[in-house]
């Protein structure tokens, strides 16, 4: 029995280093080649661009199309900053609106595999003619600055329904105090928008002492947001970012036709949708109602807010 016992030891030990052979055979491994893209082109069509108007219609709209041989996605900083804030590109082609008559250079990087990447630049002149109604900037800022929070305390401080054909939330609208119990920082986040007469400009201070209420990965608009995970409070450092009004794109009726478009990827009012762009429904001096594009296509987002206190 014993020398069995033996016999048995000496197979495993022989197992064992053949094993251990097979495991520390060579093997290559190849990522390929690292090629950056080539051919990387912006065209820009500013909108009602012609002889008598060189710098477009004044709606400050231009489409901007890129393309590329062998690039796999594309990031784009409009000029709009005073330093470089690269977003990703979801399609080839989208339009943007410039709020002020200026002159801007347009930044895109092309990415190939690897991470290689290829950058170029546009310079382009666009003429934007909107003019904010004075009462929306006393309204919002107080003509000075004024904070504001979303309004728990009202149904509805939360909605979807679609972005086209429709200006309600007909497919969802919250009950009063709806995200309390899962989502607290939805209403203790502020938003301060100030009048900066000095420089007759505008800026948006948002503060989240318990986190931004937005969803995650490719369906959040800022900084720091995990990949993935539910709808929920999310660790957020707040930002300071410039803001402008621009004419509304929606085309709905029942609607001021102002919108308060933030600089930036950084800012969001109330909910943290992809888009910069919110919408004045309505706006008095101790209520506003806000419409934007929400985080998934062809949502809309309605947003009911209070001064804070």
């Amino acid at each position: 029995m014993k020398a069995m016992k033996t016999k048995i030891l000496y197979l495993i030990s022989f197992l064992m280093v053949g094993i251990g052979f097979t495991n520390c055979t060579d093997e290559e491994y190849s990522l390929g080649d690292l090629n950056a893209p080539t051919n990387l082109v912006i065209n820009t069509e500013i909108i009602g661009q012609n002889t008598e108007n060189p710098d477009g219609d004044g709606s400050g709209d231009v489409i901007i199309s890129v393309t590329a041989d062998g690039a796999i996605g594309y990031k784009i900083d409009y000029g709009t900053a005073a330093q470089s804030e690269l977003v990703s590109l979801s399609s080839t082609t989208v339009t943007k609106r410039y709020s002020s008559t200026g002159t801007y250079l347009i930044t895109v990087v092309a990415y190939g595999s690897g991470g290689s990447s290829t950058t170029a630049t546009k310079e382009i002149t666009v003429r934007s003619d909107f003019n904010v109604e004075p009462e929306i900037v006393t309204y919002l800022t107080n003509n000075s600055s004024k904070t504001w929070v979303v309004d728990k305390d009202v149904p509805g401080h939360l909605g979807v329904g679609p972005w086209e054909g429709s200006s309600t939330p007909e497919w969802w609208s919250s009950a009063i105090d709806e995200k309390v119990a899962c989502c607290n920082c939805f209403y203790t986040s502020t938003f301060t928008f100030s009048f900066l007469a000095g420089s007759n400009s505008y800026q948006i201070n948002v503060a989240t002492p318990d986190g931004a209420f937005t969803k995650t990965g490719a369906l959040s608009s800022i900084p720091g947001i995990p990949a993935s995970g539910d709808e929920g409070c999310y660790s957020y450092g707040g930002a300071v970012t410039p803001f402008t009004f621009t004419g509304a794109t929606s085309g709905i009726a029942d609607s001021t036709q102002t919108a308060i478009l933030l600089g930036g990827t950084t800012s969001f009012i109330g909910y943290g949708a992809l888009q910069k762009s919110y919408e004045i429904i309505e706006l008095t001096e101790n209520y506003m109602y806000l419409r934007v594009q929400g985080t998934e296509t062809g949502n809309a987002w309605y947003l009911k807010l209070k001064p804070a206190l």
